[in-house]
């Protein structure tokens, strides 16, 4: 599978009791939260449940072609559920890069290597990872040449480049639209067919079949309507 799409919330659901079952849930439980917003539970906030799926989805996928010992690097990785959620499961080369200056307050620093920057200009050598994780980050100040040019750079030959990102089949409008300071985007079935073939001038091909259909909108965000899309693309 290279492509598929979030149907419905029980998905959600489903994905969050695999990660507890996993022992990898690292959300706030409620309790937590308030505690949180009470200033009186240190620490940051790791992960959100409505990406329960999205994660469960790139773990899932790295645990059938990725061995515990390659490298893998998360790229928008502030607060990722993600990276921290590998450490957990053994995978021991991991690298998350972000621009948030508090990335450095990340759990398990002493284990995974938190890079400040941006992920479309690292300084990491040419093929140096085996795997890039991006959970809900390339919609925000979408950049496709810049983000494909570099993926492809960083991934070694066989490499995968797994992301999550919002979709919804038509294309919705969000033009004007601001989130973290940068424009978004909700990505359409047509948008996804370019991308696809922009990434093949780039080395980088779907890893499997493409499946674009979407029955409900599980996510209502922004006065939004839509969905989530999980993409493995793989260097060849």
């Amino acid at each position: 599978m290279a492509l598929k799409i979030l149907q419905n919330k029980i998905e959600i659901l489903q994905a969050r009791q695999k990660l507890l079952a996993k022992r990898v849930s690292f959300i706030d439980l409620p309790v937590h939260c308030l505690l949180r917003k009470l200033k009186l539970k240190p620490g940051m906030a790791i992960g959100g449940r409505v990406k329960s799926w999205d994660v469960l989805s790139v773990i899932d996928f790295l645990d059938s072609h990725v061995q515990k010992n390659e490298p893998i690097l998360d790229i928008g990785c502030y607060a990722s559920e993600t990276i921290v959620a590998l450490h957990k499961l053994g995978y021991s080369n991991l690298t998350g890069v972000d621009l948030n200056s508090n990335l450095l307050k990340m759990p398990y620093r002493n284990f995974i290597h938190y890079e400040i920057g941006d992920f479309m200009h690292t300084k990491f050598d040419d093929g140096a990872f085996r795997a890039i994780t991006s959970i809900s980050v390339i919609e925000h100040g979408f950049n496709g040449p810049l983000l494909l040019k570099e993926v492809s750079r960083l991934l070694n030959k066989g490499g995968y480049f797994i992301a999550t990102f919002d979709y919804w089949p038509e294309k919705i409008d969000t033009k004007g639209v601001k989130l973290f300071g940068l424009d978004w985007q909700i990505f359409s079935r047509d948008e996804i067919k370019d991308l696809i073939i922009k990434a093949g001038c780039y080395g980088l091909v779907p890893s499997g079949k493409m499946l674009y259909e979407a029955k409900d909108a599980p996510i209502d965000w922004q006065g939004k309507k839509y969905t989530f899309a999980w993409l493995a693309l793989r260097k060849v």
